[in-house]
């Protein structure tokens, strides 16, 4: 790559000519500037790297921003096919939907704009335009079937946990969402032989779509701490991204507050749930972190064109 500087009219030719063509925006000419790529506003050279590294830098944060909102798409999109397939009560429903991808997740998403750069961020090779696309068939693969995969067992482990929990175990619920949806039918065993009314019913339904949006909410912790870095650990970064860790905070808060306040259940159908279904994500929303610290610390130790970096380094 050739990175030819100039601030003349007789130097348009080669600014033009070169890879990158850098003009000076104090001392250059109009032509010069027309003719560049990069026009440098003080004039001084260390402001090429100053640029190089924050085009890096966000560049790199676009893909983790949008890497943390493509991961919940699975566990929003698998209760729908489950509940197509198996024909179960629907686990999570098309409000609770809204309330994650326009409520909890966006404060979070935002705040990766405001990552600081990894620390090899300089060391990296010059990425290919026409190859290093922002979004990647390895973006997609590590959203779609690892993280996302993992939170979809999470969010049906909920479910079921719940369900369970009121009598209905897994079993019973395959082949059940005709009768379940009947509102004629006001009498429904459970796998204890209990009868369950329309109404209860769908009280016990709608509390599952709380238990499973929670269920999102903390797995996607996990995701948002894993996709502050794209190499390096998170103990290597560390956590001075303030607006992060208020995006955090602020979900957490948002879920409380649409679980338990007054009139949601009416108005969202999101019915309070038992402080233990805040528990069963948990292990999952570790098992993620772990996971992908395991992940990272293979690309740092084979590079990221090993066989862990050819599968999973978006």
């Amino acid at each position: 790559i050739v990175a030819v500087t100039g601030d003349g009219v007789n130097d348009s030719p080669a600014l033009k000519k070169a890879d990158i063509g850098v003009a000076m925006g104090i001392m250059g000419s109009d032509v010069s500037k027309q003719a560049a790529d990069m026009i440098l506003l003080d004039d001084n050279f260390a402001s090429i790297v100053t640029g190089i590294e924050e085009g890096r830098l966000i560049f790199d944060n676009l893909k983790k921003s949008i890497a943390y909102t493509l991961t919940s798409n699975i566990p929003e999109i698998s209760p729908f096919l489950i509940f197509i397939l198996a024909s179960i009560p629907l686990p999570l429903g098309t409000v609770t939907i809204l309330c994650i991808d326009l409520g909890t997740d966006m404060v979070p998403a935002i705040s990766l704009a405001y990552e600081q750069p990894e620390l090899d961020i300089m060391n990296r090779k010059p990425r290919k335009a026409k190859t290093d696309h922002l979004v990647n068939a390895r973006l997609i693969g590590f959203a779609y079937l690892q993280i996302g995969m993992i939170q979809a067992c999470s969010g049906f482990f909920t479910y079921f946990s719940v369900m369970g929990e009121h009598g209905f175990r897994p079993d019973r619920l395959i082949g059940l969402r005709e009768d379940w949806d009947d509102n004629a039918v006001e009498s429904l065993e459970d796998s204890y032989g209990q009868q369950w009314t329309y109404d209860a019913r769908k009280e016990l339904e709608y509390t599952c779509h709380t238990a499973f949006f929670v269920s999102i909410v903390i797995v996607q912790w996990a995701d948002l701490l894993i996709c502050k870095t794209r190499l390096q650990s998170l103990f290597q970064q560390g956590m001075y991204n303030n607006a992060l860790t208020f995006g955090l905070f602020f979900e957490t808060a948002l879920a409380c507050v649409l679980s338990y306040a007054p009139g949601t259940d009416r108005v969202l159908r999101l019915f309070p749930i038992s402080w233990r279904h805040w528990l069963t994500p948990l292990p999952f929303s570790l098992l993620i972190f772990l996971y992908d610290e395991v992940r990272k610390a293979f690309l740092r130790k084979q590079s990221i064109h090993g066989w862990v970096g050819k599968e999973t380094y978006y």
